[in-house]
């Protein structure tokens, strides 16, 4: 295909942080890298090439919707997703540098991405795995390389756009939640969306509200605000002419939405970050509801035990939309985090695909 689309499979990053050498104190323990200038969050994003259009917090996360997906900061751990052409990568040092200055030392980073739709747009190092293991290597501090592993899920594919790409790196071979973080992680990325559900993320000509006002209808009429939970602190952004993005916030766990809605390379993205299971399989469901797929993968972390006992609920949530699983793997890496992956195509194409 050629490079004449949006490319809207996101990068993801992960970097998690020790406390000060000697403990520290006060504010600095408790609120740790939300403490972070403005300044230095944006030199952050300058070098992944996005910006922060819109930002909501509470007590235990601030999110950020960017350019180019979302950023969430935790006292101690930073998540940073960009789709696009961004140089994802290309922030880590910079992070790596801001946070130093506040005593804060590398624990573990793990970083993971889809199959881009046009590989061919990728700029270096992210047009192939390899480079972006080196890039990785290169980056972090060399005591993490002790526990390092890179993956493709699975090893063997029919088709090659099933596929999930895994980098780990950690100071230690079990896993942290000092910080609170929810963990478990589920990213969802959905292809060839139904083309009456994807219409919604269109701005209408002339429509003079601004880009909050229309993403908060886009919620609405996708339903998917409450996705996670009802009661979730809902940020929204429509961008123009087409396109949105969403965070939601409930205590420590996290959603977060993007949609690419234009015909040819459609695309929508659903990650959550919770400590309930339930829950996550819950929404899920309701994602993949909002713009029925053609083709999804659905790729979940833990840190504390094994999701490969998840693989059967989750087929069992999608096959009542239409949804076969194609394909299927676990691997376990650096930190205690075990990784499962399955593709799944709908058994019958969408009316538009016909």
């Amino acid at each position: 295909m050629a490079s004449c689309g949006f490319e809207g499979f996101e990068k993801r990053l992960e970097l998690v942080f020790e406390l000060p050498a000697g403990g520290g104190g006060g504010e600095v323990v408790r609120h740790g890298l939300r403490l972070l200038p403005a300044e230095a969050l944006r030199e952050v994003l300058d070098a992944a090439q996005c910006a922060v259009v819109s930002s909501v917090g509470n007590a235990a996360v601030d999110a950020y919707v960017l350019s180019e997906s979302s950023m969430f900061v935790y006292p101690e751990r930073v998540v940073l997703k960009t789709c696009g052409t961004t140089p994802l990568l290309r922030a880590v040092p910079v992070l790596l540098r801001a946070a130093g200055e506040l005593g804060r030392a590398l624990r573990s980073c793990r970083y993971s991405r889809g199959e881009y739709l046009f590989p061919e747009a990728q700029p270096f190092p992210h047009a192939d795995f390899a480079d972006e293991v080196a890039y990785l290597d290169g980056a972090v501090p060399g005591e993490l390389l002790r526990f390092r592993r890179s993956a493709v899920m699975p090893s063997s594919s029919p088709d090659a756009s099933h596929r999930w790409h895994v980098y780990s790196a950690s100071s230690t071979s079990s896993s942290s939640n000092a910080d609170g973080a929810a963990r478990l992680t589920v990213e969802l990325c959905m292809t060839e969306l139904d083309r009456g559900l994807a219409a919604r993320f269109y701005q209408s000509p002339g429509d003079g509200r601004t880009c909050h006002a229309i993403g908060d209808e886009m919620t609405a009429a996708s339903g998917i605000g409450g996705v996670m939970n009802p009661r979730s602190l809902v940020c929204a952004y429509a961008f123009a002419p087409c396109g949105y993005s969403m965070n939601a916030l409930d205590g420590a766990r996290y959603a977060t939405v993007h949609v690419t809605p234009e015909d040819g390379h459609s695309y929508a993205s659903y990650e959550c970050a919770t400590d309930d299971a339930t829950m996550a399989l819950a929404s899920i469901r309701r994602a993949v509801a909002a713009f029925r797929p053609a083709i999804i993968s659905v790729s979940i972390s833990h840190t504390a035990g094994d999701t490969s006992s998840l693989c059967t609920p989750v087929a069992e949530a999608l096959e009542p939309l239409g949804l076969a699983c194609q394909s299927r793997a676990a691997e376990d890496f650096p930190g205690g985090v075990t990784v499962t992956y399955q593709a799944f195509t709908a058994a019958t194409m969408h009316e538009h695909d016909n």
